[in-house]
């Protein structure tokens, strides 16, 4: 009410004047850059009295109708400094950018106790941020990823709920990687190194167009203004196994030098637990699956920043990481017939030597080229990744009494993996007096070679397998531009409109097999927001977004890796990208209740088929484009707090599909409705003490191929400050009732049911202990790099 008299008032004030002029200007945050809505602009003369004012649109942006003069603006927002400015308004006027900072930053002597909102909504992302959420405390960035609303972590694949697989970004750039080496990557990035997760389900036209469950954005933390901090942590995590965890976080800002230092080493084993029923036409196959898992790795990060004048920074960082996430593991599987009695057990012993090595560098540069907000931004970036994997097993067969009958088989299956990627990405600011005008471009350089070698070890000395080895090289080189315009059609509806264009050219070489596989393909990728905020109280959100999933470049290699004797993936060559379309519709009622709708129409889609070839009763793992689908929901998230020390999020979503399989598949599509749930409570037990409780549920559904079972998951977190808040100690049960796994992963191939449930390690102890001293103030603010659309399809 009072944002709706305080326009009323200022649209009664008289204008007298001979002429009248539009002052125009976007309202950013300082750390982000994310425009910053509903903020106060007011004009004053010489004499103080209020002469004009408005509020910013959802994307930022204001428009005020004025006479000649000068005048002082100034702009407010709740949490942050005012800004103001001394303006001579003679024409029609465009000020650059302006920047607000959060209120903490502009004190020296004063502590302010106010916390930033866990969550936070723009005009086309929703903001998770971390610092305060007891769950994330003392984890990594896979740990703050499973507490994110609206996301799903299963089986190393990353999802928005009822969205297809999302691309994870690293400060604005996609991590070139997937399957496990993205997981063993974002293992290796400390929760205290994160300051917030940006999920966004329709990215503008700037991103990149990868990713058709849209993409997932993690700002990590750098710099403190004029001062330095560094936070030190140790951290315990207990499982059937342990593992722990040591991090430092170093950060120097002073004048024009800006200096970031971040290290993590741990140490430990996780347990990984996965059953495996396939019911073949001679009987079933029952399997049970143990793995003691290595979490050893070592990690670190700089970032130098120095403002070379008013107008220009320059900057460079540096980022590795090396793991060896060795896995003992034990395969048994009871072979049953077609009356269930057991026959024989085939099993499977075995060692996983694994070592992961990657380095990303990174230059850039920011020019402001004018004080009317125009801005060009260069990076270049350079990225390679080492993967090698040696699995070493021995197949036995036993009779049902486990006497040993035979060896099935023996043998090394090893692989190595090499990926390098070149980009430079630009991109310009260029507002002008009709729109705000941004455009821009990217060139990218991407070669993959990935060798694998069998040995058959059965009679004691490896023997080379020519039949089962391969080397598959990979060049991908991707040229895109963009351009994308926002304006305000009045003070209520605001709109932006983008068109991305991409060239994409591939080549796969299979050596051993001699076969090449070559792609060569134009596509533009539009971009529609509309914005209407009725009043303060009623918000009005649609956008629309097209999107392609390319293929990771394991899934494009034609040769096979084997889990045991009996089971094994193999890549697709001629698998293409996918396409989707998403359409996306909310209403926003005093900004704490969000309803929403979505329809996601993909086409082309490809993804996992477990299929089982009844000739040799063995498992076939790989990747096929075989459908078409619909994918849609309606939820609503609800935000309150309830009292002085009690704030809830609450979730629910509907969610459903129809599926149409397009190219033979030998299996039928089933859909159902799926009903998914959470609620996230912070409870402030005193100044220094928090409980959190989390709970979330899902239930089973079908869609497309599979079946997914039930899951739920309680998390219970406490945390307490000591020494002045400068210490912190974390308590976390994951997981409290061992239910957050998946669980009856149902497929039908080729006449053939298979059922899976995996567990790894969802229930756990978390103990965290964080001591933090030097200057206070923390500037959190984040330099993207250039080149991380490429390094996210390299996993296994």
């Amino acid at each position: 009410m009072k944002k709706i008299s305080f326009l009323i008032i200022v649209s009664l004030l008289p204008f007298f004047s001979f002429s009248q002029n539009t002052l125009q200007g976007v309202i950013k945050e300082k750390d982000t850059g994310v425009s910053i809505a509903f903020a106060n602009v007011i004009l004053r003369d010489n004499s103080q009295e209020l002469k004009g004012g408005t509020v910013s649109d959802e994307l930022g942006a204001f428009s005020i109708v004025v006479p000649s003069g000068e005048y002082e603006l100034t702009v407010s927002f709740l949490g942050y400094e005012t800004w103001t400015k001394k303006i001579d308004i003679q024409s029609d006027m465009k000020v650059e950018d302006i920047i607000i900072i959060p209120a903490s930053e502009g004190l020296d002597e004063v502590i302010v106790t106010g916390q930033r909102k866990m969550i936070e909504y723009k005009a086309d992302r929703l903001v998770f941020n971390v610092d305060n959420n007891i769950s994330a405390t003392g984890g990594d960035a896979m740990s703050v990823l499973n507490v994110a609303p609206g996301l799903v972590v299963q089986n190393g694949n990353i999802s928005l709920l009822g969205k297809g697989s999302s691309r994870i970004m690293i400060n604005g750039r996609i991590v070139e990687l997937s399957g496990d080496d993205l997981t063993n990557y974002l293992n290796s990035i400390s929760a205290s190194d994160i300051k917030s997760v940006e999920i966004i389900t329709n990215p503008p036209a700037k991103y990149d167009a990868a990713g058709d469950g849209g993409l997932i954005n993690i700002n990590l933390k750098k710099g403190v203004r004029d001062s330095w901090k560094n936070t030190t942590s140790l951290v315990y995590d207990q499982n059937t196994f342990n593992f722990y965890t040591l991090r430092n976080n170093f950060f120097y800002d002073k004048n024009k030098f800006r200096l970031s230092l971040s290290t993590s080493a741990r140490t430990g084993d996780v347990r990984n637990q996965g059953d495996l029923d396939i019911f073949f036409p001679t009987g079933p196959w029952i399997l049970k699956g143990d793995e003691k898992e290595k979490r050893d790795n070592v990690t670190g990060r700089v970032t130098l920043d120095y403002d070379v004048s008013d107008n220009t920074t320059i900057g460079a960082q540096y980022s590795g990481n090396y793991s060896t996430p060795d896995g003992a593991f034990l395969n048994n599987i009871a072979i049953n017939n077609t009356s269930n009695q057991i026959e024989s057990f085939l099993i499977t012993d075995g060692f996983k030597d694994r070592e992961n090595r990657g380095n990303s560098y990174n230059v850039h540069t920011i020019t402001k080229l004018d004080t009317l907000g125009r801005e060009i931004s260069v990076d270049v970036d350079y990225f390679d990744f080492n993967s090698k994997t040696s699995n070493t097993f021995l197949a036995q067969n036993f009779t049902p009494d486990f006497q040993l009958i035979d060896t099935d088989l023996s043998a090394i299956n090893a692989s190595d993996q090499d990926i390098t990627n070149f980009s430079t990405i630009v991109d310009i600011e260029h507002p002008l007096e009709f729109v705000n005008l941004s455009y821009g471009g990217k060139i990218s350089f991407i070669n993959s070679e990935s060798d694998i070698e069998f040995f058959n070890t059965t009679s004691g000395t490896p023997i080379l397998d020519t039949n089962q080895s391969n080397t598959f090289e990979y060049e991908e080189n991707n040229q895109a531009i963009y351009v994308s315009g926002s304006k305000n059609i009045n003070k209520k509806l605001s709109a932006q409109v983008g068109l991305r264009l991409e060239n994409t050219q591939t080549k796969g070489f299979s050596r051993t097999l001699n076969q090449t596989t070559e792609n060569d393909y134009v596509k533009l990728f539009p971009t529609v927001y509309l914005s209407y905020q009725k009043s303060d109280n009623h918000g009005f959100n649609f956008n629309y977004g097209k999107r392609i999933n390319r293929p990771s470049f394991v899934d494009l290699n034609p040769f096979r890796v084997y889990i045991n004797s009996t089971s094994f993936s193999e890549g697709n060559p001629f698998l293409q990208p996918s396409f989707s379309d998403n359409f996306d519709f909310t209403y926003v009622f005093k900004r704490k209740l969000r309803i929403n709708a979505f329809l996601n129409v993909a086409t082309d889609g490809f993804g996992v088929v477990f299929a089982a070839n009844t000739d040799d009763n063995t498992q076939i793992i790989t990747k096929q484009n075989y459908f078409k689908e619909y994918y849609f929901g309606l939820g609503t998230n609800y935000t309150n707090k309830w009292t002085s020390w009690w704030k809830s999020r609450n979730l629910l979503y509907v969610l459903g599909s129809d599926t149409q399989f397009e190219n033979g598949i030998n299996a039928t599509p089933i859909n159902s409705a799926q009903l998914f749930f959470s609620t996230n409570n912070t409870f402030s037990l005193g100044g220094t003490t928090k409980l959190q409780v989390d709970y979330m549920y899902s239930s089973s559904y079908e869609r497309g191929l599979y079946e997914f079972g039930y899951m739920s998951g309680l998390n219970i977190g406490l945390s307490k400050s000591f020494l002045n808040k400068d210490l912190q100690v974390t308590l976390l049960v994951n997981d409290v009732f061992n239910s957050a796994f998946l669980r009856d992963f149902t497929s039908n191939v080729n006449g053939v049911t298979q059922v899976y449930n995996e567990n790894n390690s969802s229930r756990f102890l978390r103990l965290s202990l964080s001591y933090s001293f030097g200057n206070n103030k923390i500037n959190v603010r984040e330099r993207a790099v250039g080149n991380q659309e490429e390094k996210g399809r390299s996993g296994n």
